[in-house]
């Protein structure tokens, strides 16, 4: 297969280092972001593809505003659900493959073990329903995709929970954080090297299409992430500041989280041969390299 990749949701987090890390590796790309190409808007997503001649398709955007989602359940169904789908007609018109970034908030947190891939959807926030919608839509629209579900994203682009623990450390004495809600965090770097060997599969002559997990090795819950964020920070600053334990009860959100996000990324490993690294080690890297700036 011939042509670059074409990347809607390049201004967001993900988007970002997956620019980074295909421009690395010498992988064609063709970034777009909000402003340069809408999901939402079918003429400008066509265009886009007419310009770029994708092999395949990755769709990084979307709505990705959970607390507020709960008060704009039409922006949330616009870009989580509307936009896919869009996309996913275009690709099908084009013959062109996609790959479509969900999350683990698909799920309603009440399994005591890791999440499957053929577990049953019910979601707990308008966020989580409106990615839910846009799978479904997805799937009818496009035989041809791969769909990946990720829990906890983080990196060095954006807003995510380590650079606000990060921040806050250096801010306050005590942070206080959920400890009844577990999950895998997953590092940005890891998710993007998902996509590229998912890409290669395809081009390679696979046809792998379906849904798939893929989350940081290991589990955890927010207070024992947030609690690795400021012990790998203090080593740099010498700042320390106390991480309680809190429940969900006590830090009451708009949105609904479930309780257990972990995701079992066995079926993504056996189909594509990667795995992402441990949690703690990529948290302590993107720590490393936001306070030191290398």
């Amino acid at each position: 297969m011939s042509g670059p990749l074409a990347l809607f949701g390049a201004g967001g987090q993900l988007g970002r280092e997956l620019l980074d890390l295909a421009r690395l590796r010498g992988e064609a790309i063709a970034g777009f972001t909000r402003a340069e190409a809408d999901i939402c808007d079918g003429n400008s997503v066509r265009a886009a593809l007419e310009r770029a001649r994708p092999r395949l398709i990755v769709n990084a955007a979307g709505y990705t505003a959970v607390d507020k989602a709960e008060a704009d359940a039409a922006g949330a169904e616009a870009g989580n659900a509307v936009g896919p789908r869009i996309l996913a007609l275009a690709a099908r018109d084009a013959g062109i493959p996609l790959i479509h970034i969900s999350t683990d908030y698909v799920f309603d947190g009440s399994k005591q073990g890791a999440w499957i891939e053929s577990d049953p959807v019910a979601p707990l926030s308008v966020y989580g329903a409106s990615k839910a919608r846009g799978e479904a839509l997805a799937r009818a629209a496009l035989p041809a995709h791969i769909i990946i579900r990720a829990s906890w994203v983080y990196g060095f682009h954006g807003t995510n929970f380590l650079k606000t623990m990060l921040r806050l450390a250096g801010e306050r004495d005590e942070l206080r954080v959920v400890a009844d809600q577990r999950g895998c965090p997953t590092a940005a770097i890891d998710l993007a090297e998902a996509i590229l060997a998912a890409d290669r599969a395809v081009c390679a002559g696979a046809e792998p299409w379906g849904t798939y997990h893929f989350a940081g090795q290991g589990v955890t819950t927010w207070h024992g992430f947030a609690s690795e964020i400021v012990d790998a920070a203090a080593l740099i600053t010498r700042k320390r500041p106390l991480v309680t334990a809190i429940s969900t009860a006590d830090f009451p959100a708009p949105a609904r989280r479930p309780a257990n996000s972990q995701l079992d990324s066995g079926a993504f490993a056996a189909q594509f041969g990667y795995r992402a690294a441990p949690w703690r080690q990529r948290a302590r890297e993107t720590v490393s390299r936001l306070l030191r700036g290398a």
